[in-house]
């Protein structure tokens, strides 16, 4: 049967998601968590190839096994010899053609800052620190010119392996940036994403705050299609895949 899984990781240890031959993986200790436990050699297809770094609360992978047992058991069996920086929340039977990337929806990441003059060292695996003072709604106003379809060509390039990979159009349905200092968060949700988009998007969206660019300009470089007049790309480890959606 094939099995649908949400799975969540801290992505700090990891040198991504997809399996790589000289570092270690996410995809590579689900893989060998699996077959410790069915004794069968399993290949894990996900829903997104997360950076170096990056977080996951809510990645969608899809796996086949033969597993006689509940599901629940296999969930249990899993989170026993997983490492403690990855976890499987829950698990289902899905239909025998279900992929996890070709048939998502929308994918929702998070961007997590730390605003504050002096960095906090309990916030440095999952938070970019910024000393200085952010100008919010500039950055909110630049976000909103992000919505509907657009070619984000200027901010990422399409990911290997992508169905129409030289296409960069892609359809924003949520773009908002929120919270009080110190706790800034800038969500994001879309039909698919480029190759590092949103670290793009909000390295760039933090020069609107820091009042390095106008709102303006940001709009103008979007429309722009021109990957050179992109702010520089934000750290990987304030970037969290929360949920993909179905």
């Amino acid at each position: 049967m094939r099995v649908r899984a949400t799975v969540a990781y801290d992505g700090t240890d990891y040198s991504g998601f997809q399996r790589q031959t000289n570092a270690p993986t996410v995809q590579a200790a689900l893989e060998s968590a699996l077959a410790q436990v069915t004794q069968e050699e399993v290949s894990v297809l996900a829903a997104g190839r997360t950076d170096a770094g990056v977080h996951a609360a809510g990645q969608t992978i899809a796996f086949d096994t033969v597993w006689r047992h509940g599901l629940d058991d296999l969930r249990r069996a899993l989170n026993a010899v997983l490492p403690v920086d990855i976890v499987v929340v829950e698990v289902e039977q899905a239909a025998e053609s279900f992929h996890p990337r070709y048939d998502a929806r929308s994918r929702w990441y998070r961007y997590s800052l730390y605003n504050a003059t002096v960095r906090c060292p309990m916030n440095r695996r999952y938070k970019l620190h910024v000393a200085v003072p952010l100008d919010i709604a500039s950055m909110q106003r630049a976000a909103e010119s992000l919505l509907g379809e657009h070619d984000f060509a200027t901010f990422g390039r399409p990911p290997l392996g992508w169905k129409r990979s030289s296409v960069t159009v892609r359809r924003v349905i949520k773009a908002e940036c929120s919270g009080t200092p110190p706790w800034l968060t800038f969500d994001i949700e879309a039909n698919a994403f480029l190759y590092r988009m949103v670290r793009s998007i909000i390295g760039t969206l933090l020069q609107v705050g820091r009042g390095r660019m106008s709102v303006e300009k940001f709009v103008s470089a979007l429309e722009a299609c021109d990957r050179s007049l992109a702010g520089p790309t934000a750290p990987p480890h304030g970037l969290c895949l929360m949920e993909v959606k179905y």
